[in-house]
């Protein structure tokens, strides 16, 4: 039988229908029991009236529990009067498809009880059935569709690279280390290194969505052991800002199928909006950014080669005020900030960037170096033995294109987006240095 999904209902009025879904509410008087259905798209009211002909449904209904599983048959009515969505199904049978324990060990019906937050990640699949947390799901869905979309309208490849690596990637630091029939190995940081094989291969322009590791001690609000990276590389490209431009039209793409698709529900649930306007997205290199940080809002950040948390705050907030653009693009970073393999303009600055999603750094992207003998020669600045990476500069002995790229964090992006404490909150199961369950 095909499955009626809750929001569909107004199609089937006055049809007799099966329905499944969880027991949201119960309530049962004198003369009728009312009980509430949900499933992942929406609700509707189910209700039973007391008398001989309904005996066994009443029986069922007086000793269900919140949470239970149930298979519904009935006539479903157009209902002004009834509050919830003006239907109600009138059952002519109930199954109990599975029992849930009268006590949950959450209340996920009502977020503003004090629930331990730990106590929640250990009832995830729980916490997950609400219908905020399943918006912020299908988002991270139509977000991923919507750059699969353009990617593959501008000739991109999907690849799927290696995550168990025989040399560390990267500056080799935070990565996890573990046992390969009898030899050490590691997990990947990023796809960084095959990104650029891939380019070295001749295939244009790829992009991959997939996890990525890192070893960070750190409990932050930003970090996690374990994320879905959302990375693209790109061939014959002039400079950094090709990058830029591709990363731009996605990120509009992406906003574009958020409003198209949920924007109703993210009003209601969240009362928000989803902005989307024809602004570029605003540009600024790291010393100007610098310079307009300390002169006009009177701070000095911590890494002189870098920024932080706060600049980022309030370059985002810059952006917002001066451009209308919760997006800022801050560019040219010094090389003490950057990885070996960003390339260097003619004064030894970095043709690399972040872009900024209202005050959070979601994006690290440059032009990578692929001419091989500065390539080795930076390497060699950055205290990284040649011999460790030597299976990397394999790709650049036999001729490379001009290329760049960039890592997105999506999990980042969906935490502003949603307004959320912590990435944990749009993360299905979170991986931390104290979590590793469920």
């Amino acid at each position: 039988m095909k499955t009626i999904y809750f929001k569909d209902l107004p199609s089937y009025y006055n049809q007799s229908i099966e329905i499944s879904g969880f027991v949201d509410k119960i309530r049962d008087l004198q003369y009728v029991q009312f009980l509430v259905v949900r499933d992942s798209s929406g609700k509707v009211q189910v209700t039973i009236e007391k008398n001989d002909v309904n005996r066994t449904m009443n029986e069922i209904v007086s000793h269900l529990t919140k949470e239970s599983t149930v298979c519904v048959q009935g006539l479903l009515k157009e209902s002004p009067n009834v509050k919830l969505r003006g239907m109600e199904l009138i059952p002519s049978s109930i199954e109990v498809t599975s029992v849930s324990e009268e006590q949950l060990p959450i209340d996920i019906l009502d977020y503003t009880k004090d629930t331990d937050k730990e106590i929640r990640l250990d009832n995830r699949f729980l916490d997950l059935r609400t219908e905020k947390n399943y918006l912020i799901f299908k988002a991270q869905t139509l977000c991923e569709a919507a750059m699969r979309e353009y990617w593959l309208e501008n000739n991109f490849i999907e690849i799927h690279s290696p995550k168990i690596l025989g040399t560390a990637s990267e500056s080799g630091a935070e990565v996890f280390k573990l046992d390969y029939f009898g030899r050490t190995v590691y997990l990947a940081q990023s796809p960084q290194f095959y990104k650029q094989m891939a380019m070295a291969a001749g295939f244009n322009n790829v992009f991959e969505i997939g996890p990525v590791f890192r070893a960070e001690n750190s409990h932050t609000a930003y970090h996690a052991t374990e994320f879905t990276s959302v990375d693209c590389e790109i061939s014959w490209i002039k400079s950094h800002h090709d990058v830029m431009d591709v990363e731009e039209a996605f990120c509009k793409r992406m906003l574009k199928k958020l409003k198209e698709n949920i924007e109703e529900d993210y009003q209601r649930l969240f009362n928000r909006q989803i902005e989307l306007n024809d602004v570029a997205f605003p540009r600024i290199p790291f010393a100007e950014c610098k310079r307009i940080i300390q002169e006009k809002y009177h701070y000095t950040g911590e890494k002189p080669h870098d920024i932080d948390r706060k600049e980022e705050e309030l370059i985002g907030l810059y952006a917002k005020k001066t451009f209308g653009c919760d997006f800022i693009f801050v560019t040219d970073y010094p090389f003490a900030a950057r990885p070996f393999y960003h390339m260097l303009d003619e004064n030894g600055v970095t043709k690399s960037f972040d872009l900024l999603y209202c005050g959070v750094e979601i994006t690290t992207g440059a032009q990578r170096e692929h001419r091989i003998e500065i390539l080795k020669k930076q390497a060699v600045e950055k205290g990284l033995p040649l011999a460790s990476i030597d299976f990397y500069l394999n790709f650049f002995r036999y001729g490379v294109p001009p290329h760049g790229g960039l890592g997105f964090g999506l999990t980042r992006f969906l935490m502003k987006l949603f307004q959320t404490e912590s990435i944990r909150e749009v993360t299905l199961l979170y991986r931390g240095p104290n979590r590793v369950n469920p």
